[in-house]
This record gives C-alpha cells, structure tokens and sequence, in this order.
C-alpha cells in the first residue's frame, strides 16, 4: 500500500515495519528508546521484535496504561528517565502505543533538550486513524484534554494492521468513531461505506481512507487556523464528557465513546446553527447509537461540562467555538453556541 506524505515524513502503511531500518540506517542515532505503556509492552514490544529482529539495541522507557497518567507528572518522570539513560539530542524515541503514548511521546520529545526525533507506530485503531497523525502533541491539565502540547512533526508513523489483533473490541469501536467522524465532515460516500461494514472486520484499505481524509486536512491547515478545526466536530462535547466520567464514573468512558455522545449533541447544534437536515440528524443518531452504548448526562453535571468546554483550546473571545455540520460529508467552523442550546443539546441525547 503506498505510502503518504506528510510534508517531510511518511506515513507508512502495512510495510512490516521495513522503511524503520533505513530511517535508523540514515540517521545513526546515538540511542534508541521504545516508549510504550505496561500493556502494550507486553503485548505489542513482542511483535515489534518480531518486524526488526535485527534492532536489539535499544532500551524500553514504560509507563501505567490510561488517560489519567496523560500529565505533566508523568511527563517530568520521562524526561528524568531519559537523563539517566544520558540520552542526548541526537537520540530517537519510537512511541509504541495508542493515543495516549503517542500524545505524551511525542510531547516529551519534542521538548526534551529542546526536541529529538520521534516515530510513531500506533498500535490502536484510534491512534492509527487520528492521534498519530498530523503533528500534534499534548498532555492534559486538570482534566481539561490536551491543554498543554506542540505541533511536532515525527520522522515518519507506521500503520500496520498486525498490531490490531491484540485488541478487544471495546477499542476498536472507540477507533471507529473518528472514522465515522471522518465520513461526517468530509466524504458522504465514505460514511456510507461505514455504515454497511462491520467495525470489527475494519480493513486495511478503510484504515488508509481515514488517514487519507485526515492528511489531506492537515496538509492544508497544519496549524489549525482553520479548515483543520473542522477535525474537532463531536470534540468540544466529546472532549468535556471525557474529562468529567474520568473523575466521576467508576468506569470512565473510552475517547471514542465520548466522541459518539458528542457528535450526537454537535449534530443536533448542527440542526439549529446549519443546515443540516432534521432526517439527517435522526439518521447520524441512530446510527451511532446503534454502535455505541448510550450514556446518562446527569442534569446536574451539566454547569461542570460548560466549564470543561469552556477551557477548550479551540475557543477565541470568551466564545465557545464549535465545528458542525452543514449536511453529511460537509463540515463548518468557528461557529458560536449559546449555553442554553448546549444544555438543549445535552438534553436531546437523553432523550434518545
């Protein structure tokens, strides 16, 4: 499958890894650091080894699995780690993982003697088709998502589906959703297309679809000023419901789940602030309701998720900014939502 680029990288797809030998060939880094999580270390470092059997010089930097360890904390434990391997500049850490280890990977080398380099090698359907992509970095603060990060190129990322086998498939459906997202925002066919397949037999080729979606947004807005916002629909709701059920739910919601709640209530605003269609909107909630396990927003949590969204980074003037949807496969930004109508969109999810 042929690669895409990426300004000055490649995005890698199904090459066994192969196009990482000649990176560490080229670039004759002084040390090589495998960033992963407990899990993934266990699970997914076996199958890397298995794709570079000629790389056995590198050490494993590991770090406790989860959302919640995506701080500064974290962060300043693997800075002090990396000073203890005398790691210099010219070293390269491989952030083997999901979404969270790619984030907080990319964010430490990034800043770490003022940047090394990194790759990205998801192993998460959510980390292939969104969080390793486009040159973000970023850890959270106070709950609040990715409040503190960097735009960051990597040397390269690889997309390979062996590293999805070792998924249950509560992760592979909270992949799915920025798919779906994907198809809502800028490709109708391409939703279509999801909607008659099964997320649980996600191939290789849709893999590329999603990435390709993604790249070509980037590309033409890589620091977000503007057409890449329209990557934040179902975010803003998403992204405060995220935060919240970290703290108050004994089991906290995945990204992707969070995300299916917040496209529903954006593609309600989209009802009321675009021209999205009262059939479409039923048909999007439907859709993804019959996916996603539905969540109760408790009336009284209402006033701490404005506050939430009130510290996206996407917000400019005191306004909270929303993307939404003009119609199915295209996708506005900037626009401006009033309390009342996020509350009535909350509203309406528990209504369904």
């Amino acid at each position: 499958m042929e690669a895409l680029k990426n300004n000055e990288h490649f995005i890698h797809f199904e090459s066994g890894l192969a196009p990482l030998n000649d990176i560490l060939a080229v670039k004759n880094y002084s040390k090589v650091f495998v960033f992963a999580d407990s899990t993934t270390a266990e699970i997914c470092i076996p199958v890397f080894r298995d794709f570079l059997p000629d790389l056995d010089n590198f050490d494993i930097i590991e770090t406790d699995p989860g959302e919640e360890n995506k701080n500064i904390d974290f962060c300043i434990g693997i800075w002090k780690t990396l000073l203890d391997f005398e790691a210099d500049r010219k070293c390269l850490m491989i952030n083997l993982g999901g979404g969270v280890i790619t984030d907080m990977g990319g964010f430490v080398a990034s800043t770490y003697k003022r940047g090394i380099d990194f790759i990205n090698i998801p192993t998460t359907l959510l980390s292939q088709v969104d969080a390793s992509v486009g040159g973000k970095t970023g850890i959270d603060i106070d709950n609040v998502k990715n409040m503190v990060g960097t735009f960051s190129l990597p040397q390269a990322v690889f997309i390979e589906n062996a590293f999805l086998q070792t998924l249950p498939q509560r992760e592979l459906l909270s992949g799915f959703a920025e798919m779906i997202k994907h198809g809502l925002i800028a490709d109708a066919t391409y939703y279509q297309e999801l909607k008659a397949s099964d997320y649980t037999q996600v191939t290789a080729e849709t893999i590329y679809h999603s990435v390709k979606i993604k790249n070509e947004v980037v590309l033409a807005d890589p620091f977000e000023r503007g057409l890449r916002k329209i990557l934040n629909y179902g975010h803003t709701i998403g992204h405060a419901i995220e935060g919240y059920a970290l703290v108050n739910d004994k089991k906290p919601l995945t990204h992707g789940e969070a995300i299916a709640i917040g496209m529903i209530c954006e593609a309600h605003l989209s009802a009321k602030y675009c021209n999205l269609s009262q059939d479409e909107l039923t048909e999007i909630a439907s859709y993804i309701l019959s996916l996603y396990p539905k969540y109760n927003i408790k009336p009284k949590s209402f006033e701490a998720l404005l506050t939430l969204m009130q510290s996206d980074k996407k917000n400019e003037g005191g306004f909270i900014l929303f993307s939404l949807l003009d119609q199915i496969g295209k996708c506005t930004f900037n626009c401006k939502v009033t309390k009342e109508d996020i509350f009535d969109s909350l509203t309406y999810y528990n209504s369904l």
